[in-house]
């Protein structure tokens, strides 16, 4: 099947996701997903569940125990999830995370570790990249790996690195030169791979926020790993982090676009269900339009999530690709779930009806993984050749 034929006509292996991934949701309903909010709590059962699929080890290959699927493929995994009214965000690391140990990695570590993480035994869900005092200047990081004979001592601070509470290893990217040191200040920074179960001197302070998504503070208080967790060159980690976020960013698209279609069906149902002054309020320009208007957006994204995700199988540049699906995934997903929220009204604010929490997910991917600014701005330079605004 060619590339251009899996946006129009599903791949056989696409569908069997999609009907696997519905048969996991319908055991975990969107009264599972309101309870974890209640209590704040990570979907242990959900996640289970899934691994027990063997569908988290998707992009791993064969060779050690994955599916050896596609980039396109895994999307469907995200969707769907997302589409059925779930929230991907617990699980979508443990896809893409591992390509730096694949690609980069040495052959010991990813014989050590991706069979683990394939069949769900390992997991690698923790990316520990942001800093307080950096943000999105990566460069600016001041986490600081020192060498110490067969070990790394290392000391600083990371922020928002989710689900560091329920993963085993973690990734880190950390300095091992400073930058006054450095000729580009992209230079000096090393990725390592942690097992987060076998280091001292790792302290984990969670941070509570607008959704229910598992993140954290993390301190570095000379914790010591061994030199062995270094993953590829030492000072060459910004390329590495950079490799990854193509899939990172495609994937994220795909589960904006399975929240996009999960506002419009409970829209345009609930748009047909309601009756006002005698009515379907669907019946209404003004409330069918915007639901109609948002489903074009989405169907549009999807379009760029597919340009992307086939690029980046077989083996091209998508970087401007993969940014502009996951800006127009985001975009449509927003618009969606306020056109979803403006429908339902007074009861989209009452979490019965799950708007107003898928409304609150759906809203962190216009900031993260990247805001839409900053991808405006790569677009801007990198492909249009306007000067650098920053």
């Amino acid at each position: 099947m060619t590339s251009t034929d899996t946006r129009f006509t599903e791949s056989e292996v696409r569908r069997d996701l999609r009907e696997l991934i519905d048969r996991v949701c319908r055991d975990h309903p969107d009264a599972y997903w309101r309870e974890l909010e209640e209590t704040h709590s990570y979907p242990e059962a959900f996640v289970d569940a899934l691994t027990g699929t063997g569908v988290l080890g998707a992009l791993i290959p064969e060779e050690y125990g994955g599916l050896g699927l596609g980039l396109g493929d895994a999307t469907v995994i995200v969707e769907q999830i997302n589409r059925n009214g779930g929230n991907s965000a617990a699980v979508h690391a443990q896809l893409y995370t591992m390509g730096a140990v694949l690609r980069h990695g040495s052959r010991e570590q990813r014989e050590k570790y991706l069979p683990g993480i394939a069949n769900g035994s390992v997991r690698l869900q923790a990316f520990g990249v942001t800093e307080p005092g950096a943000g999105t200047d990566t460069t600016k990081i001041r986490t600081f790996a020192r060498r110490d004979g067969d070990s790394y001592v290392v000391n600083g601070q990371k922020v928002w690195t989710s689900r560091v509470q329920h993963s085993d290893l973690m990734l880190l990217l950390a300095r091992t030169t400073p930058l006054d040191q450095v000729a580009k200040k992209s230079d000096g920074m090393s990725m390592f791979l942690i097992d987060m179960r076998e280091v001292e001197g790792i302290t984990v302070k969670p941070i509570r926020a607008m959704v229910n998504h598992e993140t954290n503070e993390v301190f570095f208080d000379d914790a010591r790993i061994p030199a062995s967790s270094l993953v590829g060159e030492e000072g060459k980690g910004f390329r590495y982090i950079l490799d990854g976020m193509n899939a990172e960013r495609i994937l994220i698209a795909a589960e904006c676009i399975g929240d996009g279609r999960w506002f419009v069906e409970r829209a345009s149902t609930y748009a047909t269900e309601r009756v006002v002054f005698d009515r379907p309020i669907g019946q209404n320009q003004g409330i069918q339009f915007p639901i109609a208007r948002a489903h074009v957006h989405v169907e549009a994204a999807d379009l760029m999530r597919w340009k992307a995700a086939d690029l980046f199988d077989a083996g091209q540049p998508c970087g401007a690709e993969a940014n502009m699906a996951k800006l127009l995934g985001a975009d449509a997903s927003w618009e969606a779930a306020n056109a979803a929220l403006q429908t339902h009204g007074g009861f989209g604010m009452a979490t019965e009806y799950d708007i107003e929490r898928k409304f609150r997910e759906t809203r962190l991917y216009q900031i993260a993984p990247i805001s839409t600014n900053l991808i405006l701005a790569h677009v801007g330079q990198h492909v249009l050749g306007m000067p650098r605004s920053f």
